[in-house]
């Protein structure tokens, strides 16, 4: 069997409402509680595990998602309807901007727990197939 990431936690402040607020922003699914753990699976299999933790123990971490240019504009939608501030760059250095990196297009911004969440519609250092 090839190596696979197959789930990660992600400690959270409240684990329900950073795991619909990911789910929600994504377009994705809510899935059944187990024990301390809320799911979130993307397409690929992934399952990021929400789990509530004291918020002075919280690290931040970074998430990025690969998604479509339609997937882009839905989830870029739902952050602009909700007034979430999104940035162009991780340092978040241009806000109220999204970047244009590898001829497509990526926005930061953060969870409720403090992660910083980004969407890419290019995976870095795309290089476009020169037959398309």
């Amino acid at each position: 069997m090839s190596v696979q990431l197959n789930h990660t936690i992600v400690h959270s402040r409240d684990n329900r409402e950073s795991a619909e607020f990911l789910a929600h922003v994504l377009g994705l699914e809510v899935g059944t509680e187990w024990g301390p753990f809320i799911p979130v699976e993307t397409a690929n299999g992934v399952t990021l595990d929400f789990a509530t933790i004291p918020a002075a123990s919280i690290s931040v971490q970074h998430y990025a998602f690969l998604i479509s240019e339609a997937e882009f504009d839905a989830s870029f939608e739902k952050i602009q309807a909700a007034g979430i501030p999104y940035f162009a760059d991780p340092h978040r250095k241009h806000p109220g901007e999204i970047n244009h990196n590898d001829g497509g297009r990526g926005v930061y911004f953060l969870d409720p727990s403090g992660h910083a969440m980004e969407i890419i519609t290019r995976p870095y250092g795309y290089q476009p197939d020169p037959a398309e």
